[in-house]
């Protein structure tokens, strides 16, 4: 895992723009439409249950994100994650504020018994809940994690059997076994509502195209974490960067992702 692989998804998702099909948010879910846009991958956003299932056969992903939960929008996010698993289509969750509520913790629960799950995206708080390791939520944000990131995210990988992608100051991608740490990123991300949502997007539209979804979903958050550093040089505050993210997403190359993709492998 190289900044060079990083280089050439970013390449692949462009030619082949992937359709990712997303059950999301309503606060984010225009944010979530236009990032995909700009990674160079094209959203539908199809939630209701009479045609969530039947949408996954034209996408490459399926992104599945809780941050405005309801029963019905669950029961629509199981029909599409098991089409999806038969068609071999790639789901991504978003387990928006698990561990803030029973609902949201039990939803994602649920999801990830009933779905196989390829990339499980969280924050710290959220990936310490679901790996039972002591994390905390207040509404949808992290509020910490009692034990080691790493460690966490291994044994959230490992218990769910997904490749667990938690976000934060340093990134921490792994399958349980493997490890990718991604440096990528800068504070101001954490200074608007959405980003989080958005990451699930262009992961989503990076394990699309790849072969092995550890290496998508972390290519994706390098890509994301370059947009967002390109984006803070130039912002006055919160929504001037939150323009130029989608900005610098769109006018990445794969040339600026070979050079500014900061990965170790653990």
């Amino acid at each position: 895992m190289d900044a060079k692989i990083c280089a050439d998804l970013l390449s692949q998702v462009r030619e082949r723009r992937p359709l990712v099909h997303h059950i999301t948010n309503t606060v984010t879910i225009n944010d979530c439409a236009n990032i995909t846009i700009c990674a160079g991958a094209a959203p539908v956003m199809a939630e209701a249950i009479e045609e969530s299932a039947e949408m996954v056969a034209a996408a490459g992903a399926l992104v599945l994100n809780i941050g405005t939960l309801d029963p019905a929008q669950v029961e629509s996010m199981l029909l599409a994650g098991k089409r999806a698993n038969e068609l071999g289509v790639p789901v991504v969750l978003d387990p928006v504020g698990a561990g803030a509520t029973r609902l949201r913790t039990d939803a994602v629960l649920r999801v990830l018994r009933e779905v196989k799950v390829a990339v499980l995206k969280g924050n710290a708080g959220e990936i310490g809940v679901l790996a039972g390791m002591g994390g905390k939520v207040r509404g949808v944000d992290s509020c910490g994690l009692a034990g080691d990131p790493v460690e966490t995210a291994k044994a959230c990988a490992r218990s769910t059997g997904t490749v667990v992608a938690m976000t934060g100051e340093t990134d921490v991608v792994t399958d349980g076994k493997r490890v990718v740490l991604v440096r990528n990123g800068n504070e101001m991300m954490d200074r608007l509502s959405g980003t989080g949502c958005m990451a699930s997007s262009v992961v989503g539209s990076f394990v699309a195209v790849a072969d092995d979804p550890l290496t998508g979903a972390a290519a994706a958050l390098a890509a994301f974490g370059c947009a967002g550093e390109k984006a803070a040089a130039g912002a006055r505050g919160p929504y001037s960067f939150r323009t130029a993210l989608f900005d610098e997403l769109y006018t990445l190359t794969p040339e600026d992702l070979a050079e500014g993709a900061r990965l170790e492998v653990v």
